[in-house]
């Protein structure tokens, strides 16, 4: 399939943590010796969805293979789980935590057999206990159990996350909260400054079990989702600040608010304005207590994602191209990222795409057989984050923003020629008018090409750019390095693209740690290029030596 002149091509291409403890081996043997004790009891007093907790708690037998685990709800000694084969028996403790840490980070436990830890917990619906742990991650053997804390509205709407909706006009606001609709109506009051404010419902929807298609997602790293609520803001004027905030109304008429929050509406097809676009993928997610050994795993998650932050006001969406975050089955890392990114969610347009960790499943529709997904099967994917697909288990869709064509595909899908994502792909390349958006952009997770080459001159077809570095742990290069490698480095980093007008685009890589400008260069195209560029027909990108 040939892609017009002018158009970029991003894409993009691994045991977590959690995985490492074997929660359904655990053994329980409670020991008088040991003890834990979590303070406050009570989170979130004033609204707050994050806290921090302290964590005291003593062993007899000290090791360095003891641990604490956090778990939520807390009674997750008297959960029930199908076994690994579908039997009516199942390991004696069946949740996983949702986080840990050494018992050994408390530097003088080793020697005291006591120590203090301290975790940020986020508001999940449910309450927490705090369990230490002998014998490892492997062979866990359960001694004590702390008190039980809880935030003091478990239920508030949490974590918005923005979204550009079907047509250009539209945003989506998609939350999370433990309010069935049964208990209580989820809306939207949004409006312009000075204009009296609009309440649109929202759509409710959730999961079970059952849903899923595998372990650990079906057994160990289940957690009740809790409700995932969608409104559609439609009619939005082009470029004008909105204000926002997620509410939901009790029987009683009394209303529980979530925080405040703004964005700016999409520019229509074709309006020549400054654009400014971030896209990266295999971001993650990482602790920033220091827990689940994430600086092991995920290290530039966090990197990106406050450097992000810190610079909001020059970023007008984002796409996060697959490999989001990597739960790979614990359904509770999900809380976790949406709260990470949630300071850039509730702010700009965030789109996702679907990677084999969020999909791949042995005969759940996907194009690839392996278990990368652990089990989700896309269905975590699809439910936490709204995307404008025409159907949510085929994750392939298009978005215009202003001068912007964005035709977003499943790599985890088949998409070759006579398939439905062919089809898809086909149209979306070639319904965009190039006069008026004349920046097309094609994003996928899986690389289908690339070229590392330098060369500056007259391009006269389509620049491949691979930018997976967003978070998750980097590859080694091979030992020798190719003719055509230029320079090599290892970090973390995102691609910023700028569209200054119809003729002029700037790309640059930016490293998470600094958020500087590492590699760039400048796109120049008139639509004069693109009409004398048709299929097999285009001039050679490099001129022939001379």
């Amino acid at each position: 399939m040939a892609m017009p002149l002018g158009g970029i091509l991003l894409l993009f291409l691994v045991l977590l943590p959690l995985s490492l403890i074997g929660i359904h081996r655990a053994t329980v043997g409670i020991d008088a010796a040991a003890s834990v004790q979590a303070s406050p009891r009570l989170l979130g007093v004033k609204g707050e969805d994050t806290a921090w907790v302290t964590v005291d708690f003593a062993a007899p037998h000290a090791s360095d293979g003891d641990w604490i685990g956090v778990f939520s709800p807390s009674n997750f000694n008297a959960s029930t789980c199908p076994g690994p084969s579908g039997s009516d028996s199942g390991p004696v403790i069946c949740s996983a935590p949702i986080k840990y840490q050494l018992a050994n980070y408390s530097s003088d436990y080793g020697k005291t057999g006591k120590g203090t830890l301290k975790f940020q917990l986020i508001n999940q619906r449910q309450d927490f206990s705090f369990a230490l742990f002998t014998g490892g991650l492997s062979n866990p053997k359960l001694i004590a159990v702390s008190n039980k804390i809880a935030f003091a509205n478990p239920k508030a709407p949490v974590y918005p996350r923005l979204a550009q909706g079907k047509s250009w006009n539209e945003m989506t606001v998609t939350w999370t909260s433990g309010y069935d609709i049964k208990e209580a109506y989820p809306f939207v009051e949004w409006g312009m400054k000075w204009s009296p404010p609009t309440r649109t419902a929202a759509g409710t929807i959730t999961f079970d079990r059952e849903s899923l298609c595998g372990e650990p997602a079906r057994t160990v790293g289940w957690r009740d989702p809790g409700f995932i609520h969608t409104a559609f803001l439609t009619d939005l004027w082009p470029n004008k600040e909105y204000y926002y905030k997620i509410g939901h109304m009790l029987p009683d008429g009394k209303i529980v608010w979530g925080k405040f929050y703004s964005f700016k509406a999409p520019p229509f097809p074709g309006q020549k304005s400054l654009q400014r676009v971030v896209i990266f993928g295999d971001m993650g997610k990482a602790e920033r207590d220091g827990s689940n050994e994430y600086s092991n795993y995920q290290p530039g998650s966090l990197n990106t994602t406050d450097t992000l932050i810190k610079d909001l006001d020059n970023i007008d969406i984002v796409f996060h191209i697959g490999d989001i975050t990597y739960a790979n089955g614990y359904i509770s890392q999900w809380d976790q990222f949406t709260q990470q990114v949630e300071p850039i969610t509730a702010r700009v347009p965030y789109m996702i795409a679907s990677g084999n960790h969020e999909r791949d499943w042995p005969n759940s529709g996907s194009f690839f057989n392996g278990t990368d997904s652990g089990g989700e099967c896309g269905v975590l994917a699809e439910t936490m984050y709204y995307t404008p697909t025409e159907n949510r288990a085929n994750y392939w869709y298009k978005t215009d923003y202003g001068m912007f064509r964005f035709c977003v595909a499943d790599s985890e899908h088949d998409w070759r020629e006579g398939t439905e994502q062919y089809a898809f792909i086909e149209s979306c390349l070639a319904t965009v008018d190039r006069k008026k958006q004349p920046w097309l952009v094609f994003i996928a997770h899986r690389v289908l090409g690339y070229s590392s080459g330098r060369y500056s001159g007259a391009v006269g077809g389509t620049i491949h750019a691979v930018v997976g570095g967003g978070g998750s742990h980097l590859s080694n290069f091979t030992a020798e390095a190719p003719p055509w490698s230029v320079y090599r480095e290892m970090d973390y980093g995102f691609v910023k693209l700028t569209a200054f007008n119809y003729t002029s685009l700037l790309y640059e890589y930016r490293r998470s740690s600094d958020g500087e400008v590492h590699d760039s260069f400048t796109v120049h195209r008139e639509y004069r290029d693109v009409l004398a560029c048709v299929a097999d027909s285009c001039p050679p990108t490099i001129p022939p030596a001379t």
